[in-house]
């Protein structure tokens, strides 16, 4: 099976944001994302080109278009959580984004009308009715096919980085979890989404497609729900391990860091210099640290087995990085990674405000949607 890869620019960025919708008097999720799709369609009545519905009917998803600042794309997106809110806000109905919902039951949630989604509940049964989920993903355009896969391989190694600073999934049906990103360890029970496996070029990620295929586990490539994925439809190379944010803030800082990393790992390779991988037993001892621990997570930065905890190798990073950001133009969003690290992921934030309201869970949704109105990291 020979997959065409679209023609991408280099470096350019567009991200996806998955938004919840809620009851504003309650926090409670609320299924009317068909009510907001429908009045955002077009005189004609053409669909909304960039707001789509997701799995639940608690749910819509942004999309931007294509951009060459990551300042660009978070305006984008930034700009469609206005039109949404133009429709939300008369129906008594806040936006939040976080990896999860506070208190949310899986049983009170309603399905979108989709042959697709029917078709992928009624294989996964309890744990696809669970997935309630918001996240955000990342493309990042790729001028050469052949750089995908050791691109693909080497952000394995900051899969941890990413998913501590967006962590945002402390709570899950009303249970403090333990866990910074209780998302990640939902997300991945489904067959084919977690970690992807290990790759050796372009021909072996044909294969497996080939192979999931024909044996009928997937009917196309989009229901490969790897961490980090090809996507050979936009040109683009994927991150989706990321919790859902809050904020602009954060989501400016985090796309920032994944372009840097891309665009760092092409030049390495224009060298003709290996991109550096882990072993693929680090990579999940990884995800495993910083689901559970969030910025307080010590992971394994090489091969070698050399150990940091997760903040220091964040800042570390953000002094390697500033020259590449500079030349992307998102210098101004990288930096702002240390105001995550200041404030607190998300996750951080949650358990604090539920602890200063004796555990109130709707008081952490009001939080969250406070957040996403503000735009901006809490001082």
């Amino acid at each position: 099976m020979g997959i065409e890869f679209a023609r991408s620019a280099r470096s350019t960025i567009g991200i996806e944001w998955e938004i919840a919708l809620v009851d504003r008097s309650t926090g409670d999720l609320v299924c009317i994302a068909d009510e907001v799709l429908d009045a955002l369609r077009g005189p004609d009545g053409s669909p909304h080109p960039h707001i789509t519905g997701e799995l639940l009917l608690n749910t819509v998803e942004l999309v931007s278009g294509v951009h060459t600042t990551v300042a660009g794309a978070v305006a984008d997106v930034y700009g469609q959580v206005d039109e949404v809110r133009a429709i939300t806000d008369p129906r008594g109905v806040d936006l939040i984004c976080s990896g999860s919902h506070p208190f949310g039951q899986w049983f009170d949630q309603e399905v979108t009308d989709k042959e697709r989604y029917h078709k992928l509940i009624d294989r996964t049964q309890w744990w696809g009715r669970n997935m309630m989920i918001w996240g955000i993903h990342v493309h990042v355009g790729i001028e050469d096919r052949d750089k995908v896969i050791p691109i693909l391989n080497g952000l394995l190694g900051y899969l941890p980085h990413l998913q501590a600073l967006s962590a945002s999934s402390p709570f899950w049906a009303g249970v403090e979890t333990g866990y910074a990103s209780n998302r990640a360890q939902m997300f991945q029970q489904l067959p084919t989404a977690g970690l992807p496996w290990i790759l050796e070029d372009w021909a072996s990620w044909e294969q497996y497609v080939e192979d999931m295929t024909r044996t009928g586990i997937i009917d196309d490539m989009t229901e490969v729900r790897w961490d980090i994925r090809p996507s050979a439809r936009w040109g683009t190379i994927e991150i989706r391990a990321c919790d859902g944010v809050s904020t602009a803030t954060e989501l400016g800082a985090i796309a920032a860091l994944i372009q840097c990393l891309v665009e760092w790992m092409s030049t390495e390779i224009d060298a003709g210099r290996p991109v550096p991988s882990m072993q693929p037993w680090f990579v999940r001892e990884n995800k495993w640290r910083a689901s559970r621990y969030g910025l307080d997570a010590e992971i394994i930065l090489d091969s070698s087995g050399a150990e940091r905890l997760v903040t220091d190798d964040v800042r570390r990073l953000i002094g390697v990085f500033s020259p590449t950001a500079e030349r992307l133009g998102c210098l101004t969003e990288l930096v702002q990674l240390n105001g995550i690290l200041d404030a607190g992921a998300s996750y951080q934030r949650q358990l604090r405000v539920a602890a200063a309201n004796g555990g109130s869970l709707p008081a952490v949704v009001a939080a969250l949607s406070a957040e996403l109105r503000g735009g901006t990291l809490p001082v």
